[in-house]
């Protein structure tokens, strides 16, 4: 039963993902359909957290759009999510930086991890 279990689990996962974990800014193209159309929309923000393992591995997402914060978790294994894109790594030192709601302005900004 739980070779099944695994099976099922191995062939639900994805792949094709890029690393990225807390602290690394991305961006999210998701398909977003509407009766029977289908767009593309994007969400670029800084991720908060990487939660969960194999099938139910989640991650958050943090922007601010105007002054308002805005947070979205997405599965890792949603099928509307077309590609993600690292566009800075973060540099650190927790695996959950909820600290970053609190702060506003140059406060917030996180340093680049140097390559």
């Amino acid at each position: 039963m739980m070779d099944l279990l695994k099976y099922v689990q191995d062939s639900v996962t994805r792949n094709d993902l890029p690393e990225f974990g807390a602290g690394d800014t991305i961006t999210v193209y998701y398909e977003i359909r509407e009766g029977n159309k289908t767009r593309t929309q994007f969400f670029r923000g800084v991720v908060l957290q990487r939660r969960g393992a194999g099938v139910t591995e989640t991650f958050t997402i943090r922007k601010i759009s105007g002054t308002v914060g805005v947070e979205r978790i997405f599965p890792i294994n949603l099928p509307t999510i077309q590609k993600i894109e690292v566009n800075k790594r973060g540099k650190v030192r927790r695996a959950r930086i909820f600290y970053l709601r609190e702060l506003t302005g140059k406060k917030a900004r996180i340093k680049e991890k140097r390559s």
